[in-house]
């Protein structure tokens, strides 16, 4: 048994139940995109956030202590995705990435944008020409420190 292996329970009886991520993410007391990255792998969670996740899952005593293993981060299997939607992403950085980069040296200064001081909030947003996916990412700025 690995993480790898209580991710894919995970994903079965969220599938097989039809359970819903923000369900969870209710429960655990955490958003659900972290508590998502978390059952995919991704995250650590506490004993407490375990068993919760665990009782929902109906994962054992075992693999609850793999989801409180840090975990191997970065989950795709390809260095260019090709999931369509991940892909997206990946398509977002290839073009703006220099563009975002730009102009947070040009407000913050030399430095980086946090994934570890991280939020994410996904939601929909209404639109009459079609829905639309709305995603903020808020990183803690972390200057270069001269030494």
């Amino acid at each position: 048994m690995n993480r790898n292996d209580v991710t894919e329970k995970i994903i079965t009886v969220k599938v097989s139940k039809g359970i819903q991520w923000a369900d969870v993410a209710k429960k655990v007391g955490l958003s659900k995109e972290w508590t998502t990255a978390a059952c995919l792998g991704q995250m650590t969670l506490d004993d407490k956030q375990a068993k919760v996740i665990g009782k929902i899952f109906g994962l054992t005593a075992e693999e609850q202590k793999w989801l409180q293993v840090v975990p191997y981060k970065g989950s795709l299997p390809t260095p260019v995705p090709t999931d369509p939607l991940i892909y997206r992403w990946y398509e977002v950085v290839s073009v703006y990435g220099t563009t975002i980069k730009e102009l947070i040296h040009e407000e913050f200064g030399d430095g980086i944008m946090s994934a570890i001081d991280f939020s994410m909030d996904i939601q929909r947003q209404a639109d009459p020409k079609g829905d639309r996916v709305n995603v903020v990412l808020s990183g803690k700025f972390l200057p270069y420190k001269t030494y």
